[in-house]
């Protein structure tokens, strides 16, 4: 009997040819050389243009810590915080006013935040500091009376124009975060006898921080720059400031371009805390966190670390 022995089937056989490898060839993509070429053309250009324009660079450095300026930062920062104060109490107490069940507060609820979103900022601030032509006094009996003058400060008409046309946009925001949350938490909470208001605190507030707080931080960053239309109506702000100096200094435009840059430093440090509350409050709703700024730049300028026993 004989056996036949295939002769690929040796020790020295010679394996199957495999398939052809395949040449890929990458696509060609001549408009996004043509965009960035035109983009950084323009870039240039502006550049240029400003460059040999007739402008005191030297003006911005000057003043740029000068104790007016530092004051006005000081000062739209403060209002800032007050404004946004406000506007967020406002905000939530809308917010629940607007859900409530009773017609008469949700339909006060709706007025206002209908009014002040329907109006501008501007109008708003000019009506407070020109009251004083419709009444002359400000009369709360025995608590306080003056004349109007003298009672409406422009801290107070800033004040009062930005954080209650604030409150109307909080209210949206509040009020779509607490929609955001199941009802079955709420009746859950109602049959273990807890009360509506203990529900809103424990219960649904802290799972709607989740869509409250990424538009608040805008809207934060967006009242900082909101504050330079304080300036209409006296009171000394960052674009105040710069204003005055521009016009006692001969450099207008300069100090123009001094208070955009200060803009730019405060919303640039506003948007670093914005991103960090942000992943703070995502820590439940996603399984990893998206890495920090300092983590990607790690990641990108560190070598990767090679395990133990893996060479190269």
């Amino acid at each position: 009997m004989t056996v036949d022995v295939n002769k690929s089937d040796g020790p020295d056989a010679t394996p199957p040819a495999g398939p052809e490898a395949i040449k890929a060839i990458p696509v060609r993509h001549p408009g996004r050389y043509v965009s960035a070429f035109v983009a950084i053309a323009l870039l240039v250009s502006v550049v240029y243009a400003f460059a040999q324009g007739n402008i005191n660079w030297g003006a911005i450095p000057d003043y740029f810590f000068d104790d007016r300026i530092l004051h006005g930062v000081w000062n739209t920062l403060l209002l800032t915080v007050l404004s946004m104060v406000i506007g967020i109490v406002g905000g939530i107490l809308l917010a629940v006013m607007r859900l409530s069940k009773n017609p008469v507060t949700s339909s006060i609820a709706w007025f206002y935040i209908w009014f002040f979103r329907g109006t501008p900022v501007l109008v708003q601030l000019f009506v407070w500091f020109n009251l004083g032509l419709v009444f002359e006094y400000i009369n709360l009996g025995p608590i306080y009376k003056d004349y109007w003058s003298s009672f409406m400060t422009p801290l107070l008409t800033a004040l009062l124009g930005l954080g209650l046309n604030e409150a109307a946009y909080m209210a949206e925001i509040c009020r779509a975060g607490l929609l955001s949350v199941d009802e079955g938490q709420t009746e859950a909470s109602h049959a273990l006898g807890m009360s509506h208001t203990k529900t809103l605190r424990r219960i649904v507030i802290p799972q709607a921080m989740r869509v409250i707080v990424p538009p608040t931080g805008n809207e934060v960053i967006n009242m900082l720059k909101t504050t330079s239309l304080v300036s209409t109506v006296q009171y000394v702000d960052l674009l105040k400031a710069a204003q005055d100096i521009g016009q006692n200094a001969g450099s207008t435009v300069e100090m123009l371009f001094l208070a955009a840059a200060w803009y730019l430093i405060l919303t640039s440090i506003l948007s670093v805390g914005q991103y960090y509350v942000e992943r703070y409050y995502a820590r439940g709703s996603s399984r990893s966190l998206p890495p920090t700024p300092l983590q990607r730049f790690k990641a990108a300028v560190l070598p990767a670390r090679r395990p133990k026993g893996v060479s190269a």
